[in-house]
């Protein structure tokens, strides 16, 4: 391989050997497993019942939404499976070897973004565990200008110590620990169940719990429009892993590891916990007298040793979870954009940094901003990529790919030094639909005058920004790549 320098190429990034694809079905299904157990994902379900949804229309929309983005994971992952390529290393064959750093910094950024939150939850957890412990809230007074308690702040940095400890173990690691970690999560989260219904009298009281949308709500005659809506934020909770997924995919040892494991341990999965999730949700507007979505919160009003047990595990969790879905993806990225300086564990540790520069509180201080801002927002800065990368490798290049050449400057994927124009066009076009949406979306105030149609168009922002980019990008590279 021609990498003048060492540019292109460093160990993390190189196609994966024969004895290093040890993945088997079951490994990436306790993968799943692990990462699909986790707080952000029982939000999910749980924010849209806060929202307003009866627990069956919450199901529904997780799991449809799960369903859509299993497509374009199995597609993207085959390229992991086959060629034995990392997400960053396969962008350059669409994107140009110089372009791929686009891709490759928006999943990292989005990527960051996850890992600051998934460290925020992990810091409340150990708070909660220690005021359960002690007895008292121990929040803190305000600090100016971050809007979070003393105490909060010290909780999320000493979680954020602990995790940094795990950065240079490697990813065989983490899917050790994701493997034993995995049955342990499911039995907490049945505990919660069992909780909730033993206090709300039966799963009677928590089914017929009014929708917003029935006739007479707050929301009547609303739900379709809301749905769609709904089922794009959920299509976007994975969105990131869609594009990475060939991270894990290249220790597959064979493609139908890697398909049969995540078919296995995603969909069924998120279901699972979306219905567990509304239950204990609905349970808590009648034991409560108002929805709270927040496991973490709900274990410091439930208290007692069981819980003492839950948050231990709930941060364990967090921090398997965290690396497992937001720390390996953008460590893979920041090295591809500076193979000769930047190493997988330097990746790790801007991660980790932007991941505090972030302010996570901020985006998880509503349901509406969690599902409506984030989840949509990034969908459509990804969803476009996702279409790119799915139309060059699976339509134009039918599967096939010069490995030595994503890895050389001078190769089939130089295009022009190095940025190909049709996927910058494309992905241009298919993200500038969706931003004048998401500032109305994030910035109401700001943005008032911004109504139809983007308002729109914005709450389909993925499958809006796949399709738009993807059929672009297959019109201007058609006959340009032999075949």
């Amino acid at each position: 391989m021609s990498d003048e320098g060492g540019n292109l190429w460093n160990e993390d990034l190189a196609p994966t050997t024969a004895a290093q694809r040890t993945w088997r079905a079951r490994h990436f299904a306790a993968l799943w497993l692990g990462m699909v157990i986790a707080v952000p994902a029982y939000m999910l379900a749980a924010g849209l019942v806060e929202q307003g949804m009866s627990a069956g229309q919450a199901v529904w929309a997780v799991l449809l939404g799960n369903l859509i983005v299993l497509a374009p994971m199995l597609l993207i992952g085959h390229a992991g499976a086959r060629h034995g390529v990392p997400y960053a290393v396969l962008a350059r064959a669409s994107f140009g070897w110089r372009g791929a750093r686009l891709p490759a910094l928006a999943r990292a950024i989005v990527a960051c973004g996850w890992y600051g939150i998934q460290t925020w939850i992990g810091g409340g957890a150990l708070l909660t565990l220690l005021g359960v412990m002690v007895g008292a809230k121990l929040d803190g007074p305000p600090i100016p200008l971050l809007g979070i308690g003393v105490g909060q702040l010290l909780a999320f940095l000493a979680f954020w110590l602990i995790q940094l400890a795990f950065v240079t173990k490697g990813l065989e690691t983490v899917r050790k620990l994701e493997t034993w970690t995995a049955p342990v999560k499911v039995v907490v989260c049945l505990a919660l169940v069992w909780w909730a219904l033993s206090k709300a009298g039966g799963l009677g009281p928590i089914l017929h719990e009014p929708s917003a949308y029935d006739p007479g709500g707050a929301k009547a005659g609303r739900f379709w429009a809301d749905f769609g809506p709904a089922v794009t934020a959920m299509t976007g909770y994975w969105a990131t892993l869609a594009l990475n997924i060939p991270d894990f995919t290249r220790f597959a040892r064979t493609q139908k590891d890697q398909i049969l494991g995540q078919a296995l341990g995603l969909p069924g999965p998120m279901a699972l916990l979306a219905a567990m999730s509304v239950v204990v949700t609905s349970a808590t507007v009648l034991i409560f007298g108002k929805a709270i979505w927040d496991p973490v919160a709900l274990s410091g009003d439930i208290g007692g040793v069981a819980v003492l047990v839950g948050l231990v595990i709930i941060s364990l969790d967090t921090v398997s979870c965290n690396i497992a879905a937001n720390l390996v993806g953008p460590a893979y990225d920041f090295a591809a954009l500076w193979p000769r300086r930047i190493t997988y564990r330097i990746g790790g540790w801007i991660t980790a940094g932007i991941g505090v520069l972030i302010m996570p509180w901020k985006l998880l201080e509503s349901t509406a901003g969690y599902i409506f801002v984030w989840l949509t927002g990034y969908g459509a800065l990804l969803g476009p990529i996702a279409g790119i990368l799915i139309v060059d490798y699976w339509i134009l290049r039918r599967t096939a790919l010069d490995v030595p050449a994503l890895y050389d400057r001078a190769g089939a994927y130089t295009y022009r030094s190095g940025w190909n124009p049709a996927a910058l066009i494309a992905f241009a076009v298919g993200v500038a639909p969706n931003l004048p949406g998401f500032l109305h979306a994030a910035a109401p105030h700001a943005f008032a005058g911004i109504g139809q149609p983007w308002t729109t168009i914005y709450q389909y922002a993925w499958f809006v920004g796949a399709l738009l980019a993807g059929t672009l990008y297959g019109l201007l590279m058609r006959g340009k790549i032999p075949g």
